[in-house]
């Protein structure tokens, strides 16, 4: 892809004692795509993802996100991006508006802005009525809507979602992801994590991670191509086997 970088990572290694989670990742993110982040559980995505979000640092390695040095500069990365993870990261026993004005409120957005940025929300999502509504009684669907939007709010230019669609039924999942890409359409970039192998294929390109390594990284396309299977989840099992059967 061509365009303006706004994740750049080189060599990134990341270990734990002897450990190494993370082994010499190299890979950019372009401005208003939609990447994904693919591997099994233990395949070292979460940690890259804690890292490009400013909530961990690099063994070694230079990680920019946004403009700014993972090493040194993680909040004012955390100022500048998104984040969304499975459990949709509101507080349940706050209202819809109490959740919108403590996340403004973290993000550092003065109170006039929060109001304007709450009332734009509340009427793109129709939510008006469930202003006063605390999250836990509110249907998991509108719930996810919520959630992403909230990590919008400060008009972020990079959102993470760390499996985002978790738990959901394959329609809300549809409809979130309609809402990815109408804000990538925006020129925001989306960095999703995901287990569902279908939602790779409405990715732009699609990292696969094996125990800390990036082991193929490209076009939904292109990977089909490269590995002749009808489908991405094809793809990964094509990766994951041969691996698997040299250890």
């Amino acid at each position: 892809m061509t365009g303006n970088r706004v994740i750049s990572v080189r060599n990134l290694v990341k270990k734990f004692g002897s450990f190494t989670a993370n082994d010499n990742l190299n890979f950019d993110v372009y401005e208003g795509e939609i990447f994904g982040f693919l591997g099994a559980n233990g395949a070292g995505k979460t940690t890259a993802l804690r890292i490009l979000s400013g909530l961990s640092a690099p063994t070694s390695g230079e990680v920019m996100v946004a403009g700014y040095d993972a090493t040194k500069e993680s909040e004012m990365i955390k100022r500048n991006i998104g984040y969304m993870c499975q459990k949709f990261s509101l507080y349940e026993d706050l209202t819809v508006r109490e959740n919108i004005m403590l996340y403004g409120g973290i993000y550092g957005m003065s109170r006039q802005l929060i109001r304007e940025q709450e009332q734009k929300l509340l009427n793109r999502l129709n939510f008006n009525e469930f202003r006063n509504r605390v999250i836990s009684d509110l249907p998991l669907g509108l719930r996810q809507k919520l959630a992403f939007s909230v990590a919008l709010l400060h008009q972020p230019k990079i959102i993470f979602l760390d499996e985002p669609t978790g738990g959901v039924d394959p329609i809300t999942r549809r409809q979130f992801w309609e809402m990815i890409y109408e804000t990538a359409s925006a020129g925001i970039t989306i960095f999703v994590t995901t287990h569902y192998m279908d939602e790779a294929e409405y990715c732009d390109r699609v990292c696969i991670m094996n125990e800390g390594r990036i082991v193929a990284l490209d076009t939904p396309e292109n990977l089909k191509k490269q590995y002749n299977a009808l489908n991405v989840e094809e793809v990964f099992i094509k990766i994951a086997r041969p691996l698997k059967e040299t250890v």
